[in-house]
């Protein structure tokens, strides 16, 4: 593709989780360090500083690993999905941002595998633990049934907080079976026809 480069003959690049999503970095690309990222497959950047071509982490070993390019709509900046292999910035965070907050979805499963080893005493999840795949799968499918009842004669708010449940629940069974939801989405994925 031939790019719309600026006065200097670069053009941003906004590095993007192609995963989380999150926004890891921007750099800039120069027609060359476009055209070799997209035939190595690896994120390379012309490095102003330097003053030259760069690829991301060709010291650190921290490379950013192409899953696909994007142009805007004026076709002046590019939006780049990558699989990152290891903190994106120098300062050994995940973004050159610092690390970003978890969002919900990691922080209950980072709060489960916590509790996990916790004491069955002091953590509902833990007594759970303790009890076995059994039980929590039985418990997975009692706030299904739940859900169901309120889904189709319940009041609203008792169905969103019957889904909760269940999705709670859910998310403790995947780590019963050494599990976790992004292996379910990766699986969504490979599934979806474009």
């Amino acid at each position: 593709m031939k790019l719309k480069l600026n006065e200097q003959g670069l053009i941003p690049a906004i590095i993007q989780n192609a995963k989380n999503k999150n926004v890891l970095m921007l750099g800039y690309m120069s027609q060359e360090a476009y055209d070799q990222t997209v035939n190595t497959g690896k994120v390379t950047f012309f490095s102003r500083s330097k003053n030259r071509l760069w690829q991301k982490g060709e010291e650190s070993g921290n490379l950013l690993e192409v899953v696909s390019i994007e142009n805007d709509c004026d076709n002046d900046a590019l939006l780049v999905l990558v699989n990152p292999i290891g903190p994106t910035c120098h300062n050994g965070t995940e973004t050159c941002w610092g690390d970003v907050k978890q969002g919900t979805l990691s922080y209950l499963e980072s709060t489960i595998a916590e509790r996990k080893s916790a004491s069955k005493e002091s953590s509902y999840v833990a007594g759970l633990f303790d009890e076995g795949i059994n039980k929590i799968a039985q418990k997975v499918g009692e706030e299904a049934v739940e859900t169901i009842i309120e889904a189709v004669g319940g009041k609203d708010e008792l169905f969103v907080e019957e889904a909760a449940d269940l999705f709670f629940h859910y998310l403790i069974l995947l780590q019963a079976k050494d599990c976790n939801l992004q292996k379910v989405l990766d699986k969504l994925e490979n599934r979806r026809k474009d």
